[in-house]
């Protein structure tokens, strides 16, 4: 048999077999197809949001402002207000769709999210504790990563007992995401009211005045956690089996799923600490992802954070364009997502 035909024969139906140098992989045809349209989607949706504002403009001068052929007035607002804000929807979007989508596969629950199990409250705890603090607004992003992390600590610590069970990481997640509500919701009582209008202004999660130090953050961000996560996406799989069975596949078990949270809290922790806690996107986006291309894999892991890029930007755009009143993207996606997860929620009551 020849190495073609063998690559064929292992690849499968619908599968093929890239090779490069001596790595080499598997790629469904059809999880590859949906994910160029997904990017080609994502691109047609920023090119359009790019024409939209109070100072229109044509595709044919955006088009120059993006190739340094346009005029001043266009370059600036191309280049400087509309562009970082649009690739900084589609990079916070992507970051909560793959994070949410790590947390689901480790608890095998659909109804788990980052925002849902508390490492976002921790985020927004630092957040609005550097806001009550009056510290300049360039700490905002740092504080709220740093809460990010610290809630993630401190659900793994309580969650470890000799190993991580996922029933158990969502009952802890879901107490430490009331009890860092219950410490915003004090902080917020206790502020000044210009503070407090600011800290909740940053909480509904919007991408307004990002810039280009914000999308430099992000894309340095995805370069690193996105291979990272698409290479954990087959042992994400294997466990899924139960810890038995990966055991006895020779897989370490709790050094594959610390992993996964750790890569998992940290698309989440720089997507907030970049644009607040966009609400609903990390849990819709990875069942929108399985139910086009079926279960979760490398290419899934892709599709899932274009779905998530898709899905913040259309309500960025949809909140400032389309409702005659401007909203943040977390105010649009939150009143999406909500009707959903109860849906969700139906479902997975039918089922028990």
């Amino acid at each position: 048999m020849s190495r073609r035909v063998a690559a064929k024969a292992a690849a499968g139906p619908g599968m093929r077999v890239i090779r490069t140098g001596p790595v080499s992989f598997r790629l469904k045809t059809r999880t590859a197809g949906l994910v160029v349209l997904a990017a080609a989607a994502t691109v047609a949706l920023g090119a359009w949001g790019l024409t939209l504002g109070s100072f229109p403009l044509s595709l044919a001068e955006v088009y120059e402002a993006l190739t340094g052929k346009g005029a001043g007035a266009a370059n600036f607002i191309v280049l400087e207000l509309r562009l970082p804000r649009a690739l900084a929807a589609v990079a916070v979007g992507a970051m909560l769709a793959m994070s949410g989508a790590i947390f689901q596969g480790i608890v095998r629950n659909p109804l788990v999210a980052p925002d849902i199990i508390g490492v976002n409250s921790g985020a927004t705890v630092a957040a609005v504790l550097c806001i009550v603090l009056k510290q300049p607004s360039a700490y905002i992003p740092l504080a709220a990563f740093a809460g990010a992390l610290i809630a993630a600590v401190l659900i793994y610590t309580l969650t470890w007992r000799g190993r991580i069970l996922g029933a158990r990481l969502i009952l802890v997640g879901i107490g430490v995401n009331a009890i860092l509500s219950a410490v915003t919701t004090f902080l917020l009582t206790r502020a000044e009211i210009n503070d407090a209008s600011r800290a909740m202004h940053w909480m509904t999660g919007s991408v307004y005045a990002t810039g280009w130090g914000d999308v430099r953050v992000l894309a340095v961000s995805l370069a690193v956690l996105v291979p990272a996560g698409a290479a954990l996406m087959r042992s994400l799989k294997v466990l899924q089996l139960g810890d038995l069975t990966a055991q006895s596949l020779g897989m370490r078990v709790e050094r594959t799923r610390l992993a996964l949270i750790v890569t998992g809290c940290a698309l989440s922790g720089v997507a907030v600490s970049v644009a607040g806690p966009i609400g609903f996107v990390a849990l819709m986006s990875p069942h929108l992802a399985r139910m086009l291309a079926g279960p979760m894999s490398g290419g899934v892991f892709v599709l899932a954070g274009l779905v998530g890029g898709i899905l913040v930007l259309g309500s960025d755009l949809l909140g400032q364009h389309g409702l005659g009143v401007g909203l943040p993207a977390g105010v649009v996606t939150s009143a999406l997502g909500a009707p959903y997860f109860l849906y969700l929620l139906y479902r997975t009551q039918v089922r028990i």
